[in-house]
Order: C-alpha cells, then sequence, then structure tokens
C-alpha cells in the first residue's frame, strides 16, 4: 500500500513511519503546523523543524495551518489528509499513536469517511518496551517540552538514552504519569534515527519555563553527515 504518515517530529511518529515503511510503500509525510501550543492533536514545539527531518528522509511533506482548536483543528486535518490522499494516490494513512483513544478515533474517523486504511503501529504498545526499542535501534530523541510533576527543566534538551529512560520510568511510576509522554507530559524531537539519511545538529536554542512546565525552542539547526565525527550535543 501507498501510506502517508502523520508526522509531528516527536519520537512516536517517527519511528512509527519507520516500522511501517518497512511493510509498505512510505510515500509522504503529513504535519501540521499549530498557531496555537494548547493543541489537543499536534506538536507545537520546534514543528517548523520537521521541514529537516523530510529532507533527511528524502521524503516529500505536505503542511497544513491549523489554529489548534479543539476539535476544530480536525477539519484541517482531514484538508490536509485529503490533499495528500489526492496527490500521492496513499491507500492509507500511519499514526504514532500509542494509547492516545482521543487521537486515534479521530483519526479514524477522518480515514473512514477518507476510504483510506489507519495503520498505528505503535498502538497498545508497553511504554516501555518502546523507549527502550528505540534506544537500541538507534534514535536519538531529545526532550523538548515537558508538562508534569516529577520532569523539571533538566529535562529539558536531555537525550533519551539508557540512564534517562532509566530515571523516566522511574518517575512516571512515583508520578504515576505516561512513561510514553502520551498524554502531554512532555514531547520529544528526533535528531537521528535509522531512516535518515544525514543526522540534525542543533547550533542555537532557547529554553522556556512558566510555572510547573517548559519547552526548548530550537533557533537554529542543521542536517550534518552521519559520516562527520562530531559528538552531538543538545
Amino acid at each position: 500500500m501507498r501510506i502517508g504518515a502523520l508526522f509531528s517530529g516527536g519520537k512516536d511518529s517517527t519511528y512509527a513511519a519507520y516500522l511501517t515503511a518497512q511493510k509498505e510503500q512510505l510515500v509522504c509525510l503529513i504535519t501540521l503546523l499549530p498557531r496555537s501550543d494548547l493543541s489537543y492533536m499536534f506538536h507545537f514545539p520546534n514543528i517548523k523543524w520537521t521541514r529537516l527531518q523530510a529532507e533527511s528522509m528524502e521524503l516529500p511533506q505536505v503542511l497544513e495551518q491549523t489554529q489548534g482548536i479543539k476539535e476544530e483543528e480536525l477539519v484541517d486535518l482531514e484538508r490536509a489528509i485529503h490533499r495528500a490522499a489526492s496527490e500521492y494516490l496513499l491507500d492509507g494513512i500511519c499514526t504514532g499513536a500509542l494509547a492516545s483513544v482521543y487521537q486515534k478515533s479521530r483519526v479514524e474517523r477522518i480515514c473512514k469517511r477518507l476510504k483510506l486504511q489507519c495503520i498505528s503501529p505503535l498502538w497498545g504498545v508497553d511504554p516501555e518496551t518502546h523507549l527502550r526499542k528505540l534506544v537500541n535501534e538507534g534514535f536519538v530523541s531529545a526532550v523538548v517540552a515537558v508538562s508534569a510533576m516529577g520532569l523539571t527543566g533538566e529535562w529539558l534538551g536531555r537525550i533519551l538514552d539508557h540512564d534517562s529512560v532509566n530515571q523516566l520510568l522511574e518517575l512516571s511510576k512515583r508520578y504515576r504519569f505516561h512513561a510514553g509522554l502520551e498524554g502531554g507530559e512532555g514531547e520529544t524531537f528526533v535528531l537521528d534515527a535509522p531512516c535518515f539519511k544525514d543526522r540534525i545538529e542543533i547550533h542555537s536554542m532557547e529554553k522556556h519555563w512558566k510555572g510547573d512546565s517548559g519547552s526548548l525552542e530550537i533557533t537554529d539547526a542543521a542536517l550534518v553527515s552521519k559520516f562527520r565525527k562530531k559528538e552531538q550535543e543538545v
């Protein structure tokens, strides 16, 4: 099947696209650009830098603006999926949904109306299993937003490696949040992956903190050859 991936640049949508490409023909990425960080459906931090990821994955990217208003943003999502399906002759859509019934059910509803298959290869996967597979398979994911008790500003910019995953799992048990950060507890941005031709190097960034939540804003970044031996820093 010809598949388009709903793509936010985070660990889940990137990994779902990677898994889907192993079984189906992944032909494009579909990215919604919310104007509000209150969106229930879409990532907000650093969404503009998904263009580097798309370039590294050597896939065209369908972009659609949205105000990010609850439920109303679904009209924008349907428009983006319809446009991608028409332009790239899609048979289906893949999502990175792990446990959010809210997100998965709404995407499935749209796909049903458009007569498209909806694939969610990560659905129901144990979050610890998912996180450890990400690390073991070479995904380099930076935490770029946190909004949960136990996740302090020190997490902003941290790479999800074996040590940070262990800490994240421990904190999720202590403070009772989803370890996969599925419920808005945090967001990530993938800097490197097996499906990337080049890795992303962050040149400058700004950290923002308000109340009990914060985000890391990438202000400058570029693609760098994986053969260039330079330690990835965030």
